[in-house]
């Protein structure tokens, strides 16, 4: 295992696109442009048409499922650069992030692996930054039939910043609580009336309320518009970013609930412990307008994550001796993502009616390559990786002995899928939208310590079928059903060779869901609301036999039944509102593994978030919000309790025409809360009260 590496300088030669080591292709979805976007509709949080559900640009209102949005400028000014943080308090969507990579569950199902970026497909381990990111979309329920697999409850698409021609520059100093300061650059121009190129680099150092943790983040990140022709465009974007950080695993539950331990207590070798992710990403897209109602993209991705650790972390707790006890790990991860797609979009009128048509083909090569080495159990010397004082950890009590390799293996995914979707317009009031996709996915694991390997194929169809009927003017009423499926490897990409569980019900699981609602728009036109009632069932989650627990079987019940009512928009004059809420029951209601009847970890009952915001577009402004959270569990089993909260942030600034100064407050009251848990023996607390400052040039 290679030794730590801290941080290194980031790469300066735009040379880094044609890296050797990058030679892949990808999806993305068409782009929207926002050239057009004043001031004022930057403050609006409110984005009326979308991309992320149907791969064409659509009026969120004639999108027969619920979608929400999330300015990445809104979460930034309060310093935080998560998606974790960005997405709390949507409705029905809950972080369950740790310090090792980005997690969420939307619609009480796991999300780790549906990410997207410009919609190609995302699901590295790491942690995403949001620097270069305009806009966040969060599409709940099923969508492999534009997807593939996955997507069990939703889909999340970071839409990034691309390059606008006549677009103003920025800098951007931040400083705040914990040691956080930062300097980025948002630099644009326009080279003729053809070509416009951006470029968004920076880096951000801070230390943390939590002892001996800290972290650097690095980007860099060029882009070129450029209009070959009238009828021809490319869009090439590269992304570099690095993070480098102590990890933090948290604090154990103790009786049934988080450790009474304080705020700042840690248990893991910040002396010793790292994580270094390094990703690059390369996007191309080519849009040919075919006369006035046909366009063909072709676009192309690729992607490539270095990432290692050393991370000793706590597993467990000994009430007898108010011990934690620990493990150390070591890991060096390699993941290249490869994606082509071809796509055709037009629109047609047949027997008076208007279709919008898209016809789709992807294909994509994935690789990974995990070492993972772990700390034997007693070394020489006879000593383990030491225990800790649950009140009192004496961190410097370190593991020495010897490492030795856990697991080396070698996965290739590939994954072709074709598929078609049409929009149709009845008349006035009815629209339906219908889709069809079918994927073949095969995925091959080489076990290179033990020298085997194992294939696993799966062909699978995905449907799709909404309606919106709009009686008035102003209110959308729509249902849906959908379908997704999950196979086998598709996940963290990989399967265990030899495993005794792949020689039966290896067959993809399948999530279905439901859903009514409607979207409305407000006050002129100025506020739309989707209310959204939905039941999601995992209808074959894997289990064991109950006769025969080496033997899996597909015959367990998830379901998620829930409501969900947001509102994004303009009051009135420079009064901005955006939030939500949702109610959402997520249980294991069949299973062999004796969670039957439990409720899923992470997810809350109940969640909620409301923010006001006075925005003149010259002077003084402020904004105050409020983010509610229900009670969870911390696991499946339902062992400990992550207790509710509620949380309340303020911003004040003011601006000028080329000068922005913001001073934002998180969490007012300093409440002592709990953001996320991936188990009973790893809580993670949420930021303390803390101060962040943030000055913009415009120019």
């Amino acid at each position: 295992m290679p030794a730590p590496r801290r941080f290194r300088s980031l790469p300066l030669g735009f040379s880094l696109m044609f890296s050797t080591s990058l030679v892949s292709a990808a999806t993305l979805l068409p782009e929207i442009s926002i050239s057009a976007d004043t001031d004022r509709e930057r403050d609006n949080p409110r984005v009326k048409d979308v991309s992320t559900a149907t791969r064409t640009s659509t009026p969120v209102r004639y999108v027969p499922q619920a979608i929400d949005t999330v300015k990445t400028a809104n979460v930034l000014d309060y310093g935080s650069n998560s998606l974790g943080k960005a997405l709390e308090g949507i409705p029905n969507v809950s972080s369950g992030a740790d310090t090792r990579f980005d997690s969420l569950r939307i619609r009480g199902f796991d999300a780790s692996n549906d990410f997207y970026l410009d919609g190609v497909r995302d699901d590295s381990q790491y942690v995403r930054d949001l620097h270069n990111i305009e806009r966040v979309e969060v599409l709940k329920g099923p969508a492999a039939v534009l997807y593939g697999r996955g997507s069990q409850g939703g889909i999340v698409n970071r839409v990034s910043k691309a390059p606008e021609h006549g677009r103003r520059s920025t800098l951007e100093v931040q400083g705040g609580s914990e040691d956080l300061r930062s300097l980025y650059a948002d630099l644009s121009a326009d080279l003729n009336d053809d070509i416009s190129v951006r470029l968004n680099m920076g880096n951000q150092d801070n230390n943390s309320f939590r002892d001996g943790i800290d972290g650097n983040r690095q980007l860099f990140a060029p882009s070129m518009s450029w209009q070959l022709s009238p009828e021809l465009n490319w869009l090439v974007q590269y992304e570099y970013s690095r993070y480098n950080r102590t990890p933090d695993r948290g604090i154990p539950g103790v009786g049934g609930r988080p450790a009474d331990v304080g705020r700042s207590t840690t248990y893991g070798d910040t002396q010793r412990d790292f994580i270094d992710d390094r990703a690059q990403s390369l996007r191309s897209r080519l849009n040919y307008q075919l006369g006035d109602n046909w366009q063909l993209r072709h676009t192309l991705s690729l992607f490539k994550l270095d990432s290692e650790f050393d991370n000793t972390y706590l597993t467990g707790y000994i009430p007898s001796t108010q011990r934690v006890v620990r493990q150390r790990w070591q890991q060096d991860l390699n993941t290249r993502n490869l994606f082509n797609n071809l796509e055709a979009e037009g629109q047609v009128s047949t027997w008076g009616l208007d279709h919008t048509l898209l016809l789709g083909v992807e294909f994509g090569n994935q690789r990974r390559d995990p070492q993972l080495y772990t700390a034997r159990a007693v070394n020489a010397g006879g000593q383990a990786v030491p225990t800790l004082d649950l009140n009192a950890p004496n961190r410097r009590l370190q593991h020495t002995g010897p490492m030795v390799a856990s697991s080396y293996n070698h996965t290739v995914v590939d994954s072709r899928g074709v598929y078609l979707q049409d929009q149709i317009r009845l008349n006035d009031q009815w629209q339906l939208l219908a889709g069809l996709r079918f994927d073949q996915f095969e995925v091959q694991t080489q076990n290179r310590l033990r020298g085997i390997s194992e294939k696993q194929n799966d062909n699978s169809t995905s449907p799709r079928l909404g309606v919106v009927y709009s009686p008035w003017q102003a209110h959308s009423f729509y249902a849906s059903w959908s379908k997704t499926f999950s196979p086998v490897g598709g996940g963290l990409i990989g399967i265990t060779p030899g495993a005794a569980g792949n020689t039966n019900e290896t067959a993809p699981e399948n999530t279905r869901q439901k859903e009514i609602g409607v979207k409305s728009d407000w006050l002129d036109d100025r506020l739309s609301t989707t209310l959204a009632v939905y039941e999601l069932e995992l209808y074959n989650r894997r289990t064991s036999d109950p006769d025969n627990p080496g033997i899996t079987v597909l015959t367990g019940l998830q379901r998620s039944r829930g409501v969900e009512l947001t509102a994004q928009g303009k009051l009135v004059g420079d009064w901005y509102v955006r939030g939500g809420v949702g109610l959402q029951d997520a249980t294991i209601v069949k299973d062999n593994n004796g969670l039957a009847g439990n409720r899923v970890n992470n997810v809350a009952r109940r969640n909620a978030s409301l923010f006001l915001t006075w925005k003149p577009e010259l002077g003084w402004y402020a904004e105050t919000g409020l983010t509610l959270v229900g009670q969870r569990y911390a696991d499946n089993q339902n062992t400990t309790v992550l207790p509710g909260y509620g949380r309340w942030d303020a911003l004040v600034g003011l601006r000028t025409h080329d000068w922005d100064v913001r001073a934002a407050l998180s969490n007012l009251t300093d409440k002592t809360y709990y953001s996320a848990a991936t188990s009973a023996a790893q809580i993670q607390f949420g930021d303390p009260r803390s101060l962040v400052v943030t000055g913009t040039y415009s120019f």
